[in-house]
């Protein structure tokens, strides 16, 4: 039988899945145009950025009909997040100092991304850039302070391909390598906190073991 406090638990996970599939299904709707040709046919994986599916119309003019399943996908993905940066804080760390950090500037990264395909798109792009590196920089104090050098080492990774990405972004020279780029930080921060949400879990288990003892 599944224990439904038991399946909240691994939300992030579940949310990070449900937001992949949403994601594969949008592109199939878009319509087309990226930075590389603007009357391309829909989603190019290689030259199309993620907030392309959250505009009204495709970078070619025709009407968008990604936009509400995108933004849709996004929402779910960023309220996911939200609930994995307050359990990552509540297990891994004890300054109470850094724990409200890691809340408070997750959260705000996270309620910047839902808004990205907004008028305020570079605004927004900026306030999840800082506030990820904040995140991302207290997650791996205190991955240190726990020992897990394995996730210390991928949540640098995370930080060097945010800013990597952020420089493509804004070089004309360069955007066009920013959508794989992006991508590619897709990929690795969605991996690390499936990763660490399953290690969050294991790490209880001797403690709901112990508490169940005591009843």
């Amino acid at each position: 039988m599944i224990n439904p406090k038991g399946l909240l638990k691994f939300l992030p996970t579940i949310g990070i899945f449900i937001f992949i599939s949403i994601y594969f299904y949008a592109s199939q709707l878009y319509p087309g145009g990226s930075v590389a040709d603007i009357n391309s046919i829909g989603f190019d994986w290689r030259n199309n950025h993620w907030c392309n599916l959250m505009q009204e119309s495709g970078l070619n003019g025709i009407q968008n009909q990604a936009r509400p399943v995108a933004i849709g996908g996004i929402s779910i993905l960023c309220f996911s997040m939200i609930v994995f940066f307050i359990q990552f804080a509540n297990y891994f760390e004890k300054s109470r100092t850094w724990n409200i950090a890691i809340k408070i500037s997750g959260g705000l990264a996270m309620l910047s991304a839902t808004f990205i395909f907004s008028k305020y798109h570079d605004v927004m792009t900026t306030i999840l850039s800082i506030s990820g590196t904040i995140v991302i920089i207290g997650m791996i104090r205190a991955l240190h302070n726990n020992q897990l050098p394995f996730f210390k080492v991928i949540g640098i990774f995370c930080i060097l391909i945010i800013g990597l990405n952020n420089f493509f972004y804004y070089n004309e020279d360069l955007i066009q390598y920013s959508p794989l780029v992006q991508k590619g930080a897709f990929l690795l921060i969605l991996s690390w906190t499936i990763g660490l949400n399953f290690i969050i879990n294991r790490k209880n288990v001797p403690q709901q073991r112990t508490e169940l003892k005591n009843k």
